[in-house]
């Protein structure tokens, strides 16, 4: 996917970014994205950090599908695990995941694909 936000490809149809904003959504849409899943908490990163909400709110008008999975940075349970799992099966590819770096929803995917 070639974006103008910061992309990293995992698989055929996921990708994993860093933090993304409200404003992050048109581009990930334009991008040809067609479903966002965001793996970080809200308030993990003080108030600079973007809330959920509003994440949401622009993903779903930009006609993205949207998620929220929030996930610990160092530790995804059997259930966060079993909850990404059903997500890539539901949602509409390609998929956009994001955290704060990215890696933890790359470990994420990696654990879910795996079951």
């Amino acid at each position: 996917m070639n974006a103008s936000i910061p992309v990293r490809q995992i698989a055929h149809d996921v990708c994993v970014a860093p933090q993304l904003t409200p404003e992050s959504m048109a581009a990930a849409a334009q991008a040809g994205f067609r479903s966002v899943v965001n793996n970080r908490p809200d308030f993990e990163g003080g108030a600079e950090q973007p809330a959920n909400a509003d994440i949401e709110a622009a993903a779903r008008a930009a006609g993205l599908e949207y998620r929220y999975l929030p996930v610990s940075s160092g530790y995804q349970s059997p259930q966060d695990v079993a909850a990404m799992a059903q997500l890539l099966k539901d949602l509409p590819r390609p998929l956009l995941m994001f955290c704060r770096s990215g890696a933890r929803s790359a470990h994420l995917h990696t654990l879910a694909s795996a079951r």
